[in-house]
C-alpha cells in the first residue's frame, strides 16, 4: 500500500475511530484538512482537546456535561417522580426535541451484553438502584432501543423497579406515523398488532 508519510497515515488511521468512517472517507477528510482547510483542522484539534479535557458524565443522570451536575438535573422545575431510562446521551436529545417530557433521565451509556463483557456495573445499575430506593420515583419510563439487547436491558431494569413497587412503562413500538402496512416489516407489524390499544 502506497503511503504519504507516517504522520499522514496516522491521521488517516486516527479519523477511522469515528463511526461510519472507513479508509476512503478518512483519506478524504485528511486531504481536505491538509490541502484546503488547515485553519479548520487547527480549530477542530483545539475544540476536541478542550472537550476531551472538560466533558465528563453528570453525577446524577450520566449524560455528557461540562459540570458535575448537568443543567437538566439542576433544573428544579423538572418532575422528580418520573425517570426516563435511555441507552445513550443522544437519546436524551432526541426525546427533548420531540416531546414535552419534563421528568428526569438516567443514561446507561449502552446496553447489557454479556458476550462483550458489559454487565450491570458498566451501565451504572448500582446508581440506578440507589435512585429507585430514594422513594421519590413513581414511574420508570424504559426508552431503550427495540433491539434484542435493548429489550433484555429493559426487562432487567423493569424487574428491579417492580420489585420496589415502581410503576414501569415502555415506549410504544410499531407502525410509524404516516406509514403504510404493506411497507412495514413483519417484526414491527407483529409487535404493533400484539400491542394494539383501545380506540
Amino acid at each position: 500500500m502506497a503511503t504519504l508519510g507516517p504522520t499522514i497515515d496516522q491521521l488517516i488511521q486516527a479519523l477511522r475511530c469515528l463511526p461510519g468512517v472507513g479508509p476512503k472517507s478518512a483519506q478524504r477528510m485528511t486531504f481536505h484538512l491538509l490541502e484546503r482547510d488547515r485553519s479548520g483542522g487547527e480549530h477542530l484539534a483545539e475544540v476536541l482537546a478542550r472537550a476531551l479535557a472538560n466533558v465528563k458524565h453528570c453525577h446524577q443522570c450520566r449524560i455528557l456535561s461540562e459540570e458535575d451536575i448537568c443543567s437538566r438535573c439542576s433544573d428544579n422545575s423538572r418532575r422528580d417522580d418520573q425517570l426516563c431510562i435511555v441507552e445513550m446521551p443522544s437519546d436524551v436529545i432526541a426525546i427533548e426535541q420531540a416531546t414535552h417530557y419534563q421528568g428526569r433521565y438516567f443514561v446507561l451509556t449502552g446496553h447489557l451484553s454479556p458476550l462483550d463483557g458489559i454487565g450491570p456495573e458498566a451501565l451504572g445499575i448500582p446508581s440506578l438502584i440507589e435512585k429507585f430506593e430514594q422513594d421519590t420515583i413513581s414511574e420508570v419510563i424504559l426508552a431503550t432501543n427495540p433491539t434484542v439487547e435493548g429489550q433484555a436491558t429493559a426487562h432487567y431494569i423493569s424487574e428491579l423497579a417492580r420489585s420496589r413497587n415502581i410503576h414501569v412503562t415502555r415506549l410504544a413500538h410499531g407502525i410509524p406515523l404516516g406509514g403504510e402496512l404493506e411497507y412495514i416489516d413483519s417484526g414491527t407489524l407483529s409487535h404493533a398488532f400484539s400491542g394494539r390499544e383501545n380506540f
